[in-house]
């Protein structure tokens, strides 16, 4: 039996690179690979099952697996993963000062389903900031009219208006129309440094350290999905992309870890790498299920209690089942 040929979509990361430019080997797979956006991933891979292989979002997975619509079936490769108390954006000209000051205001999101939402309202939940206490207003970040990529059932108790037409949330932020933004990427607003929009968090290395320290969840954003029917017909296939994908990150941690010349475009590698060692650990983001048990159940957690699955899942059902354990020598 020949190779297999795939498309694979995932983002352009160093943890990715080495998959894509053929340093690392799939075994049994001719990789076609495409670096592409989350957003276009995700839209694509969930409204027209375009790729073989696909980087996914993890609540859109959720929420399709949870119905048993899901065309894909995840292995526990974390792509994205990130602390997520940099991604609530604020009016700092309206009071708004600690959580319990979001209570009655207007916030916007993009979608309600995405990943890096979830976990910010966990984080909001936790300063006792519920979900219904917010009215949400949702619509495009920089694009008036961005549709949710899968259909979702908004909680009965929770408050959701569209934005008006023609509309974006960066022009309302900016207006003064809403009182914040909640999602994954900041809005022009805050990169062009509008006067009246910060963060809600000042110090987001600090609140996320803090959190850290006290759960020991470090968030995941982003799963690696494989077509169900190839996983069926080539049950080593899974196996084979949880090899591959753990040896492209281990590649990529020992180039970062290499600080005569540093690897990413940026200052402080070195300190801020043994800043992720002191409060994660030596191996600071790690691949797999064991070990990540705690992280995988609480999002399950409050995925269910968000409304977006419609039953409790378990950690023990949402992976291919090859992908649980790995052979040691």
């Amino acid at each position: 039996m020949g190779t297999l040929r795939l498309s694979i979509a995932m983002g352009d990361y160093d943890r990715t690179r080495p998959i894509h430019d053929g340093r690392v080997k799939i075994d049994g797979v001719d990789p076609v690979t495409m670096l592409l956006t989350p957003e276009e991933m995700f839209f694509r891979a969930f409204r027209h099952e375009a790729f073989d292989i696909s980087e996914l979002s993890f609540s859109s997975y959720c929420v399709k697996h949870s119905k048993g619509e899901s065309p894909y079936v995840a292995v526990p490769v974390f792509l994205s993963r990130a602390f997520r108390h940099s991604s609530v954006y604020i009016r700092t000209d309206t009071g708004i000062k600690e959580p319990a000051d979001l209570k009655g205001r207007r916030i916007g999101v993009a979608e309600w389903q995405l990943t890096a939402n979830v976990w910010a309202r966990g984080i909001l939940e936790d300063y006792g900031v519920k979900q219904s206490d917010i009215i949400w207003v949702r619509g495009g970040m920089h694009t008036a009219g961005r549709p949710e990529k899968i259909a979702v059932n908004v909680p009965d108790d929770v408050t959701m208006e569209a934005a008006p037409e023609g509309k974006t949330l960066d022009e309302m932020l900016r207006n003064g129309e809403i009182d914040g933004f909640i999602g994954p990427r900041s809005l022009r607003c805050f990169d062009e440094g509008h006067p009246n929009v910060g963060r809600l968090f000042d110090d987001g290395f600090k609140a996320a350290s803090e959190h850290f320290e006290r759960t020991g969840i470090f968030p995941i954003m982003h799963v690696l999905g494989v077509k169900k029917d190839l996983a069926e017909a080539n049950p080593w296939l899974p196996g084979a992309l949880l090899k591959a994908f753990s040896q492209a990150k281990a590649m990529a941690q020992d180039a970062l870890q290499d600080t005569s010349a540093t690897k990413v475009t940026m200052p402080f590698v070195e300190d801020t790498l043994t800043a992720a060692r002191r409060l994660i650990g030596p191996e600071i983001w790690t691949y797999g299920v064991p070990g990540n048990e705690r992280v995988l159940d609480a999002f399950l957690e409050l995925h269910h209690n968000q409304g977006l699955s419609d039953r409790r899942m378990s950690v023990e059902e949402i992976f291919h089942p090859a992908t649980y354990e790995a052979y040691s020598l």
